[in-house]
């Protein structure tokens, strides 16, 4: 029996994706139960949109889904780190492989990746 502890932050945990092959990390998203079970029952990434209030597919919109290779649980119960492969372009919606692009020094925000994966316009028609 797995014993998650989604009730400490309130019905959902944060997880961490990680790219399996390289260990880039990808982005940060958060799961309730529904969509941790859906992830377990599929073999792809599910999580819950804070902002919609509602469980999304990772790539349900743009194609570029996630095949969960791991998934390891934090030594409280309370937080998941994904591995996983991801396809058909990038994880980040800005169009850059990772939501983690750009690097803070000092006071100072920069782009630490200069190259995008895929033109958001192009995929999301926004």
């Amino acid at each position: 029996m797995i014993n998650i502890d989604f009730d400490k932050s309130g019905g959902i945990i944060p997880a961490v994706v990680q790219d399996y092959g390289t260990g880039e990390v990808l982005m940060l998203a958060y799961m309730n139960k529904e969509a941790f079970e859906k992830t377990l029952e599929t073999g792809k990434g599910y999580f819950f949109s804070r902002s919609r209030n509602k469980l999304w597919l990772k790539g349900e919109s743009s194609g570029h889904v996630q095949i969960v290779k791991e998934i390891l649980i934090d030594c409280d119960n309370d937080t998941l780190l994904l591995k996983v492969e991801q396809i058909g372009g990038a994880a980040c919606h800005t169009g850059y492989n990772s939501c983690f692009f750009r690097k803070i020094s000092g006071e100072e925000m920069k782009i630490i990746k200069d190259k995008k994966v895929f033109d958001p316009e192009k995929v999301y028609g926004k």
